[in-house]
């Protein structure tokens, strides 16, 4: 017969959409990764391009601007024959020409706007002075600005130096840059928008198989009657496709889990009813064993033996008797028959249940620690005598003589009632504490060295079935029992619903 559980806890709203979202992502910032670095090799690539397009063709006017400005008709004393290099044909604004002879500038200037002269700084000679007369232009920074230079030896033994400025051929790539910059990020963002709603589309399809995995997360598989009823749709398990191929695995292996529960249910449905109705009927064999065994008593004569051993079949048969009502109440839980709810006075239930055990185990401490008001619940009487029976004789049954024994009723903070069984014996092994509410379970009394742990019977042996029918009745009531145990302090707490209007806070002594 299968155990019932608490139901699992709420798992997250997908396991699959965080994953999903995470993907789009990845899928987004990668295209936008290489979009960035197709933009940057090809603004790389047409900067280089257009810096040596125009580096050349500004070495091509600096060249034209030094042949204007060297005049092949000087006489050999190096003169100029009363012009100036500035003067001549086709030079532009910003041209700057010198002259170097015998490591001096004799003569130089920048020709401005107004086609006048503007002289050298000490500084632009300097620069100029520093000049390999090899025809190579190179770049330089003038007073002016930067320029690009050429220095030539003439055929009359001095240098003629021109220069061109550098700040159109700058302003140039500087507007190259800033409009690839405004053209890539626009074309980022677009690319980006674009991308987004594309790769939302083709999520679309992995999230709704996220939801259907997400609905199946979130059954109560563990145990009853399990109806899974939830598919991917065929738009989406399609196996021609990369997502319909996992929404059509996903399809077979909602089938496969289907069909298990529907036979583990057959299988749980056909051992509850063998044992019901087994139970059910070795009642009234019981019955006649016990009838008979108290007739022979009242009607014959034994030896002390024969006393002994009638005596014995007595006992086994009630012990019996107990174990298939015990069964038969399992079942019946099992089949979620209905409670007869009543209101019950948890006070009252614990004072009963307390005083019948000081009776039976005269050698415990009992004490109650109860509030002043009643705590109401409702719930079914027979069934919570019977929970807080099986919790105190569980004490009394794994305890020696000796022990003290404290049951407190009180109120939970969260708005519940809780009987709370507290004992000070040596506590449940460690090893068994997981799987004391389960059926048929004792632990091995000789590893619990006789420490007061469910198993390490003092008095009288155990079904096992104590604290399974202790959880599937609290349970039943909408409630639930736990256990805290090291050794000297062993507690068993069982929360019940209260009423509307009588959840208040508070929490018992233990």
């Amino acid at each position: 017969m299968a155990s019932p559980h608490p139901t699992a806890a709420p798992q997250p709203r997908s396991w699959l959409k965080p994953g999903t979202w995470h993907l789009r992502t990845r899928l987004i910032l990668l295209a936008m990764t290489l979009l960035i670095a197709i933009c940057g090799a090809v603004g790389v690539a047409s900067y280089a391009s257009m810096d040596a397009f125009l580096t050349r063709q500004l070495d091509e006017q600096l060249s034209q601007a030094a042949d204007r400005s060297n005049d092949p008709g000087r006489p050999p004393s190096g003169g100029f024959n009363g012009r100036d290099p500035l003067d001549a044909r086709g030079q532009s604004v910003g041209t700057l020409n010198a002259r170097i002879l015998n490591g001096q500038v004799n003569s130089g200037g920048f020709l401005t706007s107004n086609t006048t002269r503007s002289q050298l700084s000490t500084d632009d000679k300097q620069v100029l002075l520093a000049l390999k007369a090899d025809a190579q232009p190179v770049n330089r920074a003038l007073s002016n600005g930067d320029y690009r230079l050429l220095a030539v030896k003439t055929s009359f033994g001095d240098v003629l130096v021109t220069g061109l400025p550098l700040a159109a051929k700058e302003s140039t790539l500087a507007s190259l840059v800033w409009t690839f910059v405004f053209v890539s990020l626009g074309g980022l963002l677009l690319v980006g928008l674009v991308g987004t709603v594309l790769i939302r589309r083709t999520m679309k399809p992995l999230e709704q198989l996220s939801e259907v995995a997400t609905r199946v997360s979130k059954l109560p598989l563990d145990a009853g009657e399990v109806a899974l009823a939830v598919r991917v749709p065929p738009s989406n398990s399609n196996p021609g496709t990369e997502v319909g191929s996992v929404g059509h695995a996903l399809n077979l292996m909602l089938d496969n889990v289907a069909n298990a529960l529907q036979a583990r249910q057959k299988s749980e449905t056909k051992v509850r009813q063998f044992v019901a109705d087994a139970s059910h009927e070795l009642r009234t064999p019981l019955t006649a064993i016990r009838g008979y065994t108290e007739l022979m008593r009242m009607t014959e004569n034994f030896t002390p033996d024969g006393e002994k051993s009638l005596a014995r079949v007595q006992s086994q048969s009630q012990r019996m008797t107990a174990l298939v009502e015990d069964l038969l109440l399992l079942a019946r839980l099992d089949e979620g028959q209905p409670l007869k709810l009543s209101e019950v006075d948890l006070n009252q239930l614990v004072v009963e249940g307390v005083s019948d055990e000081k009776v039976m185990a005269p050698g415990h401490t009992w004490r109650l620690e109860l509030p002043d008001e009643p705590v109401v619940v409702n719930g079914d009487p027979s069934q919570l005598r019977q929970v807080l029976m099986n919790l105190l004789s569980n004490a009394r049954k794994h305890t020696p003589p000796g022990t003290t024994v404290v049951t407190g009723v009180g109120r939970t903070a969260e708005g519940a009632a809780v009987v709370t069984v507290t004992d000070d014996g040596g506590g449940i092994p460690p090893e068994f504490l997981d799987q004391v509410f389960a059926r048929f379970a004792r632990a091995d009394a000789a590893r619990a060295g006789n420490a007061g742990g469910p198993g390490a019977s003092f008095a009288e042996g155990t079904s096992g079935l104590g604290l399974s029918i202790v959880e599937s009745i609290a349970e039943a009531h909408g409630g639930k029992v736990t256990v805290a145990s090291q050794p000297g302090l062993t507690q068993f707490a069982l929360q019940l619903p209260l009423p509307q209007g009588m959840a208040q806070g508070g929490s018992p002594s233990s």
